[in-house]
């Protein structure tokens, strides 16, 4: 039986270990990187400047973040056969509904260690991924 596992990258250095991990600590035998683009980053321009602006931030924001997902393979290539993908919505959502659209037996996500009122503002993307996903998920501090 295969093991699929699906690690949310960000570019952050909290991605990066979350990465490592994986490689180093968890039997698989498929890697996907996925990187979510939030949409409301280019929301405001696209109100303001139309709607060109918001595909113009959507294609930025995809090669930007195709750069950095080969930048993260690149770096593990050696150790696993990784594939990246990007998907465009809301962060912890988006992380869930991948992992049961294309049949992920276990999620990793960074933690940002946010704590007290900006954890309560901001929410967590990993908490939100812990109560939602229909499988096990490892955060990695």
């Amino acid at each position: 039986m295969s093991h699929r596992i699906l690690i949310a990258y960000d570019g952050t250095q909290q991605a990066d270990r979350a990465l490592a991990f994986a490689v180093d600590h968890i039997d698989h035998d498929a890697v996907t990187l996925l990187m979510v683009l939030d949409p409301m980053e280019g929301f405001l321009d696209a109100f303001y400047q139309g709607s060109t602006q918001y595909e113009a931030w959507h294609q930025m924001a995809k090669d930007q973040a195709m750069k950095q997902l080969e930048a993260a393979r690149s770096r593990v290539a050696d150790r696993a056969e990784v594939e990246i993908d990007t998907v465009v919505g809301q962060v912890p959502r988006q992380i869930v509904t991948y992992a049961e659209e294309h049949d992920i037996d276990h999620i990793i996500v960074g933690s940002h260690g946010r704590e007290g009122v900006s954890r309560i503002l901001l929410g967590s993307v990993a908490e939100l991924v812990v109560r939602r996903a229909p499988v096990p998920v490892t955060v990695v501090r």
